[in-house]
């Protein structure tokens, strides 16, 4: 074998890089796409890196940037590897064919994390099965935390989001020398990453970088700026500094890890409280993601794949014991959901007449989950008839009480489920036909945009995955039919047969999905009354 073969070389606009194969796939690694975020760089937008000569390894994963490791209820379930070094604004590349001409489909991954950890060099974000099946993938490190989304009167706000800014351009520009076509770039990211995508399809500065984009289990949107100043101040009164980036900058890095950590331990998904978050800031993100993409021009010729699991707040809930403290708390639980939800009391009403028998955590956190997740991408769907596709994930883990939680999709996805960090959060024996069925779509919906079901409409179709075989139902979850459900679950069982088809033959409705669209239905004829 030539030695070009065992070690391919690849022009950058900074430098030559060597990578390796691997299974046939050549593979890249910790490739810089802008310069350390150190010194007077740390809190300040990435500037380029610096140029090099001669050939840069890279094979072997760049530094992450600054994070604090899990808890260990969460590091029990997901894999968050640190590797030290200060030139943390990398990307990796797995290409089948490196070298200017193949003009692949190129796919770019976004981490999760709630904006604070997570990293590129996740095991299970391993893009073999990705360019196996002729697709060139990259995924991303960002500035994370307090650093990467720190609000400060001193420093530009969105540092964090201004790095994957940054390594999309690089992308854009280099892609086509690893075999890619910049021409057809899909942005995909679950969780923060997937709220990443849609600030980034918003943002002026993005607009014809990106052809497709697939959010998973995130929302275009903008946090509060005081929510996200709270959390500066917080960590500003333990470490007795003022609240700016100059004097944020003068901690040490692990002190400063340490205090975010413990500031954090008072937020959740689901309970609310202080975070870090994209901000509008009147430049890179001039109004609300959700807004922008909904009533504006903006990002008009990309396709949309939209998604969520069935049962997203588990992750948040079950690990540490928070799924029985919210249980025991009862009536002041469900206060607290409806005030941040800013609904009655007609809509948990509605909630448990879906899920009979549903205890105080699950209402709960079906009705955040819907209020910040699903019933945004729903209005982001209507607003793209044709041009988008909606999923459920609804396989449930075989870990006790997970259920189809936040992030079980990424082995599927990703097709790395025989790995021990996806069997970490969805145990052993995760189907391969499973596998088989999700990353196909996502393969082909990188290829041309149709990942193999109905675009949405106004039948609201909805491709199940993890109910057996993968199926179309028609009208998702979403807060709107909690409104009305008390009145209309039973008329609707009742109605099945001749609204789902003809007599007695016709299929049985097999998921709360499909008794909405009964009821959904049953609303438009005018036989269900909406509850005020």
């Amino acid at each position: 074998m030539r030695a070009e073969q065992l070690n391919p070389v690849v022009a950058t606009p900074y430098g030559l890089v060597r990578g390796r194969y691997e299974n046939g796939i050549a593979v890249f690694r910790g490739i810089p796409y802008a310069a350390p975020p150190i010194g007077p760089r740390r809190f300040r937008p990435p500037v380029p890196p610096e140029p090099w000569t001669g050939v840069r390894d890279a094979l072997d994963f760049g530094p992450t940037a600054p994070k604090p490791p899990y808890s260990e209820a969460f590091a029990k379930l997901l894999s968050d590897p640190i590797v030290p070094g200060d030139d943390c604004l990398n990307l990796n590349v797995w290409t089948p064919e490196p070298g200017p001409g193949a003009r692949l489909p190129v796919m770019v991954w976004l981490h999760g994390g709630a904006l604070t950890r997570g990293s590129s060099a996740v095991p299970v974000y391993d893009g073999h099965s990705f360019a196996r099946d002729g697709v060139v993938m990259v995924s991303v490190n960002y500035r994370l935390g307090v650093e990467g989304y720190g609000l400060f009167p001193d420093a530009p706000a969105n540092p964090g989001l201004r790095d994957q800014l940054a390594a999309l351009r690089w992308v854009h520009e280099s892609i086509a020398a690893f075999g890619g076509d910049p021409d057809r770039i899909t942005l995909f990211g679950q969780s923060a990453g997937a709220i990443s995508i849609g600030a980034l399809l918003a943002a002026p500065q993005a607009q014809g970088l990106v052809r497709r984009a697939v959010l998973q289990s995130g929302p275009p949107e903008a946090f509060d700026r005081d929510k996200v100043r709270r959390m500066v101040r917080r960590m500003a009164t333990r470490l007795k500094i003022p609240a700016t980036a100059e004097a944020f900058a003068a901690v040490d890095r692990e002190v400063l890890l340490r205090t975010q950590a413990d500031v954090g331990k008072l937020s959740s998904p689901v309970l609310g409280g202080p975070t870090f978050g994209i901000v509008i800031d009147g430049d890179l993100v001039p109004r609300d993601p959700l807004e922008a993409l909904v009533d504006g021009e903006v990002a008009r010729g990309v396709d949309l794949m939209l998604g969520w699991t069935r049962d997203e707040y588990r992750l948040w809930l079950v690990p540490g014991g928070l799924h029985e403290r919210v249980d025991r708390l009862g009536a002041v639980a469900l206060a607290g959901a409806m005030a941040r939800c800013h609904c009655g009391v007609e809509v948990p009403r509605g909630y448990r007449a879906l899920h009979p028998g549903a205890g105080t955590a699950e209402t709960v956190g079906q009705l955040v989950t819907d209020h910040l997740l699903r019933y945004p991408l729903h209005r982001l769907a209507d607003a793209r008839p044709g041009t988008a596709h909606v999923y459920e994930f609804a396989w449930p883990s075989n870990r006790p009480d997970l259920g189809s939680c936040h992030a079980l999709e990424l082995g599927f996805v990703f097709d790395t489920g025989e790995i021990p960090e996806s069997a970490k959060l969805a145990g052993q024996g995760a189907p391969q036909d499973l596998a088989d069925a999700m990353h196909g779509a996502w393969v082909r919906f990188a290829v041309d945009g149709d990942p193999g079901w109905q675009a949405w409409d106004d039948t609201h179709p909805v491709r199940i995955f993890g109910e057996g075989e993968p199926y179309v139902a028609h009208g998702p979850r979403d807060p709107e039919f909690a409104l009305w459900a008390a009145d209309a679950v039973a008329k609707a069982k009742e109605a099945v047969a001749p609204v789902e088809g003809e007599g007695a033959g016709a299929p049985p409705v097999r998921s709360a999905t499909e008794l909405r669209s009964v009821v959904r239905r049953l609303r438009r004829t005018g036989d269900v009354r909406r509850s005020s």
